[in-house]
């Protein structure tokens, strides 16, 4: 029997923002050669070894906090650093104190994306402050053992902070837009776009909240009563090839 591949973990945000018409989405696609190519997602990536090296410029969260809302050890923190750092690389919105940023952003975001520049010795050089408090835990993904590459994927809800504006770096991202939730969906329905399984399981989350409030109070209070680890099986039903959750019938190794 071949071992399962070691699940990475990794960090996403759904960015959002008010509109007449509802909460809208920051959503991107990915290049078509890399994980999850050419399909709609939300911002995101694998946790760096340099995100555990600035907790202590992360505001709002204390690494106990941060620890008992993720449901870990240790190292909670690095997931909220790597969700800032993810975030503002593939969309330019960067979730800290701008006041004490004297560069031009969009520079720094090229050099980061490029390698030239390291996140941990630009945030400590420069004293940043990072709104860690601004990041809302609501959601956690495991790939299932069968896939050959496997991520824990932490998700995090913001809002998209006032004066900022987000665009698609052009390198891993080919596109970018804003949406309702029900448009990204009834999208991917008609075969317009690609979504994976939990990016749509997410967007349905997210369409049962008609306002910025109500989206975002649900979001910051989800570690409260619990957040249950997902992870994707495939079973066999009537004939037909099934995806479950745990919770539902018939996940493998559930009580009846």
């Amino acid at each position: 029997m071949t071992e399962a591949a070691i699940a990475r973990s990794s960090s996403t945000v759904v960015l959002v923002r008010h509109s007449s018409g509802g909460p809208e989405i920051f959503m991107v696609r990915r290049h078509q050669k890399l994980s999850f190519g050419a399909a709609y997602a939300f911002p995101g990536g694998v946790v760096d070894p340099g995100d555990s090296e600035i907790y202590d410029f992360c505001q709002g969260l204390t690494s106990v906090e941060a620890n008992s809302r993720l449901g870990v050890e240790d190292d909670g923190l690095q997931y909220y650093s790597s969700a800032i750092r993810e975030l503002f690389e593939e969309s330019g919105v960067l979730l800290a104190d701008l006041s004490m940023v004297d560069e031009d952003l969009k520079a720094v975001r090229d050099a980061l994306n490029d390698g030239s520049l390291n996140w941990a010795e630009w945030v400590t050089e420069g004293q940043l402050p990072l709104y860690c408090g601004q990041l809302h835990y609501f959601s956690h993904w495991v790939t299932p053992e069968t896939q050959a590459k496997r991520y824990s994927t932490r998700f995090f809800l913001a809002e998209l902070p006032d004066g900022q504006i987000a665009k698609h770096c052009g390198g891993e991202l080919t596109e970018s837009r804003w949406a309702t939730a029900n448009d990204m969906l009834a999208a991917g329905r008609r075969g317009d776009l690609k979504l994976h399984y939990p990016t749509i399981k997410t967007l349905e989350s997210i369409a049962r909240h008609k306002t910025m409030e109500n989206l975002v109070d649900w979001a910051r209070s989800s570690f409260e009563w619990g957040i249950t680890s997902m992870v994707p099986a495939v079973i066999s039903r009537n004939g037909q090839q099934e995806i479950v959750l745990p919770g539902d019938k018939d996940y493998p190794g559930a009580k009846s």
